[in-house]
């Protein structure tokens, strides 16, 4: 695939409109947002547009928007936290029809180095339809040039992320990519593509549903992969281990044996946990202390759950790690959220932090991990999609990123 796009480095914007596609998606309580992590990445992009002279419109989505337009999900608050961290007014245009005769009028006051804020994408309802090409016109029709932002939505096909590319394209403009998505193809794309050697790949999570492609492509471009985390389990059945009440997709176990054959036909080697914490039941809430026994996998009781890797696992994969140059993680080990339950993952993200390798967690739960666990700074990369990294990680080509003009 190719992922040679062209960057705003690489565009004039000097007095002309760019339209921005941002991932604004943030958590809000009661209308105050409680983590402004998207909003301070998407800052360096904003500030080149608009330290270049270009007329900068914002746009992103956020929430579901299940039951329509809701000033629960406006944009509003994403705004005034924008004009704060900009140190300039952000405009905020709070019709929902998003592209409306407010938009317009708004777009037609700015001046160069000025910021428009679009109301939330999906109040359009057409934004993830196949027929959102109406609207991937109208947002065209804002804007002279267009620049995508937001990795985490870059594996949707809407309207603001890949539809109003070809719009952009038929009136001579063009499509680049920010800086937070040329890092993302920088690290995850090429640690798929162009790996340096020994490349680890650690998966983790619940289903082994949710990573099929996942692990079928990381077996082809890594040299070791660690399976660890609930999908384990499905492993460990495959190869006819008793695994006791812990979680299994008995449906995937002939795919589980799949993976096991292909890795040794490939000579890649596939590490699964060789011991696990166990527990009698699972804590409520997720949080509440809880009795632990660990149990080797050979021995594990047909009346408990495996809620974690023990401790031989976790010293055997920080020593996979401890080789390696480029190392990819997605999934934590085990219960994460239950202090007691979340040794396993800690382990994993130490030896991460402490090897010299290019290390880089793919979006979602994992991220949440090292973030909450204090080793965020010590990460080469964290991704800032969880879907479209996974998807990334399978080797699909990511509409966002295709969209973009090459180079």
């Amino acid at each position: 695939m190719s992922l040679n796009k062209k960057t705003v480095d690489d565009i004039n914007v000097k007095g002309k409109r760019v339209l921005v596609r941002c991932d604004f998606n943030v958590p809000l309580k009661e209308g105050v947002i409680t983590d402004e992590t998207r909003i301070v990445a998407a800052l360096p992009t904003i500030k080149k547009l608009t330290g270049d002279g270009g007329k900068v419109i914002l746009c992103s989505h956020l929430g579901k928007v299940k039951n329509g337009p809701n000033e629960g999900e406006s944009l509003a608050p994403v705004a005034k936290r924008l004009s704060e961290k900009l140190g300039k007014e952000v405009v905020f245009v709070s019709d929902y029809n998003v592209t409306g005769e407010a938009a317009t009028k708004a777009v037609e006051a700015m001046k160069e180095g000025d910021v428009v804020l679009l109301q939330n994408t999906r109040f359009r309802g057409a934004e993830e339809t196949k027929n959102g090409e109406q609207f991937s016109k109208e947002l065209a029709d804002l804007a002279d040039v267009y620049v995508c932002d937001a990795f985490g939505s870059s594996h949707r096909a809407h309207a603001s992320v890949a539809g109003v590319t070809t719009f952009i394209t038929a009136k001579g403009g063009e499509n680049a990519v920010g800086y937070l998505m040329q890092k993302e193809i920088d690290f995850l794309g090429n640690a798929v593509e162009n790996p340096v050697r020994p490349f680890v790949a650690i998966l983790g999570g619940a289903k082994v549903a949710d990573k099929l492609n996942v692990i079928s492509n990381l077996l082809e471009k890594c040299d070791t992969l660690i399976i660890g985390g609930g999908m384990a389990y499905t492993f460990l059945k495959a190869q006819g281990y008793e695994i006791g009440k812990s979680l299994v997709d008995d449906t995937k176990l002939d795919y589980c044996k799949e993976m096991i054959a292909k890795a040794e036909s490939l000579g890649k080697k596939l590490l699964l946990p060789v011991d696990s914490v166990t527990i009698a039941e699972f804590p409520n809430p997720i949080d509440a202390a809880v009795e632990t026994e660990v149990y080797g996998v050979e021995a594990m009781p047909a009346d408990r759950e495996g809620c974690d890797i023990g401790p031989k696992s976790a010293a055997l994969f920080a020593d996979a790690v401890k080789s390696a140059k480029t190392v990819v993680w997605n999934g934590p080990m085990g219960v994460f959220e239950n202090p007691t339950l979340a040794a396993g993952t800690i382990a994993v993200a130490k030896a991460l932090a402490e090897t010299d390798a290019t290390t880089i967690i793919g979006g979602g739960d994992s991220a949440a991990a090292v973030n909450q666990l204090g080793f965020g700074d010590k990460m080469s990369h964290i991704s800032t999609g969880g879907g479209a990294s996974l998807e990334f990680l399978e080797g699909k080509e990511l509409p966002g990123v295709m969209a973009a003009d090459d180079k």
